[in-house]
């Protein structure tokens, strides 16, 4: 090849190379975004933070309680927060679902059947006495001779409320296990009359009105601090037998929360561990933790199943 053809090729070779640079070069810079990692916000997206807390305790209490963590939670996050009583837990479920609460503080029975619907998952717990699960009570009269639900036969008794996992669930699924109820026999059959109230306190006060001849309840009712019931109730009454382990209570969050605001939400709420354990233990009863949700929930599912298997 002669002179004039080798620079006849690399004239025609370098501009070539040049354009094939300048192509290479602009594909990288036009790659998405979504390929460059991204450090978490640390404000919250939200512009208002709804939350539920469990209508289980005296009104006046929850009151006090509620403008508490408002108080708290909006210094915390920066953000107005508005703290709802619902009366009637199945309202929780759709509000998760249509975007209108962000968190709600629920027994472990309420949470299983948000995560069941996936509208909420476990967010945290609380710690009772150390431990992730507490007791469920039978309360009666302390006149009253009652040794055991064997001999609550034939009489009337309160449940804390239909979606309380202490004051109904478990008691249900040890009356099951006791052969007392079943596909064949139902409350209505072993018990004379079955009422529900609106909370622990509401059963309580049925017992000691003579309405009913026990109510069934968690222990920390009777056994704790006086947030639900005073030392003049109390000494009334005794405790027929104990039934569980009833998990304990749980934090949930709406399934269409982005991690970012999940993340935020559950360090505000784990900061109290630190910050304010007094509100904390006002409002969820002890140290707040994190689970694997489906082992925490496993007795509680196995009572659902078996309280579906019950004669109506």
């Amino acid at each position: 090849m002669n002179p004039q053809t080798h620079l006849f090729v690399f004239l025609k070779v370098i501009p070539a190379m040049l354009v094939s640079m300048v192509l290479f070069s602009c594909s990288e810079s036009e790659q998405p975004a979504m390929d460059v990692p991204e450090n978490p916000s640390s404000e919250l997206s939200l512009k208002k933070v709804v939350i539920a807390l469990k209508a289980n305790k005296n009104p006046e209490k929850m009151l006090t309680e509620k403008e508490s963590l408002e108080a708290y939670l909006s210094d915390k996050l920066q953000r107005p927060v508005e703290v709802l009583i619902p009366t009637d837990s199945s309202v929780v479920v759709e509000s998760f679902r249509n975007g209108t609460l962000d968190l709600g503080y629920l027994s472990s029975t309420d949470a299983a059947r948000n995560l069941d619907q996936d509208t909420a998952s476990i967010l945290l717990i609380h710690l009772k006495n150390g431990l992730p699960h507490y007791q469920s009570v039978w309360l009666s009269l302390k006149n009253k001779k009652y040794q055991s639900v064997e001999e609550l036969k034939n009489q009337p008794v309160a449940f804390a409320s239909r979606s309380s996992t202490s004051g109904y669930l478990i008691p249900v699924w040890d009356l099951s296990n006791r052969g007392l109820v079943g596909p064949a026999t139902a409350l209505t059959d072993f018990f004379s009359l079955t009422l529900y109230g609106t909370g622990y306190v509401s059963a309580v006060e049925k017992v000691l009105s003579g309405e009913v001849e026990a109510a069934a309840v968690s222990d920390y009712v009777f056994t704790g601090d006086n947030k639900y019931l005073n030392d003049t109730q109390k000494s009334k009454l005794r405790i027929i037998q104990e039934q569980g382990p009833v998990p304990s209570h749980t934090i949930c969050a709406r399934s269409s929360l982005s991690e970012n605001d999940r993340a935020l939400l559950l360090n505000a709420l784990m900061e109290m561990n630190q910050d304010n354990p007094t509100l904390r233990d006002q409002v969820f009863n002890g140290e707040l933790i994190e689970v694997n949700q489906d082992e925490h929930l496993r007795v509680t599912r196995e009572a659902i199943a078996v309280q579906k298997t019950l004669k109506p």
